[in-house]
């Protein structure tokens, strides 16, 4: 098991790739507010945890440390990517086109495993909740 320093510097190595700002990746060891996840460390594992208003909303715990950093970096693209989307508009588009694959590229600068894995989830997706787009607009 890898100590709290030790996660926040191998996702702070790995996020380089990523160009992503302090405020992209999650807190180390209590939250920083505003729903922003963080990470904790005990005997029992890695938690991912995200606080919003004083109250746990999400709390994920893995001894596998592979499975935190995807939980990570595909927490943190998601928000990269639909920033992006969100400068980078297509009117008519359903947003999630240009963000969900914004996001898989993403994830592949960290480890294209993590781009897999997220294009498999990402067609689950599709498969309840299609791409609705619409015409653009005159």
């Amino acid at each position: 098991m890898r100590s709290l320093a030790e996660v926040e510097s191998e996702v702070r190595r790995l996020a380089q790739a990523l160009e992503a700002a302090n405020h992209d990746l999650p807190s180390w060891g209590a939250s920083g507010g505003a729903a922003r996840p963080h990470v904790e460390v005990d005997d029992e594992g890695y938690h991912f945890v995200v606080v919003d208003r004083g109250r746990e909303q999400l709390r994920d715990t893995t001894t596998d440390f592979d499975e935190l950093l995807y939980w990570i970096f595909s927490d943190a693209t998601h928000r990269l990517a639909f920033a992006y989307e969100a400068a980078h508009r297509v009117d008519g588009h359903d947003s999630r086109r240009l963000a969900f694959a914004r996001q898989v590229e993403l994830l592949d600068r960290v480890a294209p495993s993590m781009a897999e894995r997220r294009r498999a989830e990402i067609a689950r997706i599709l498969e309840t909740a299609p791409y609705r787009d619409r015409a653009a607009r005159a």
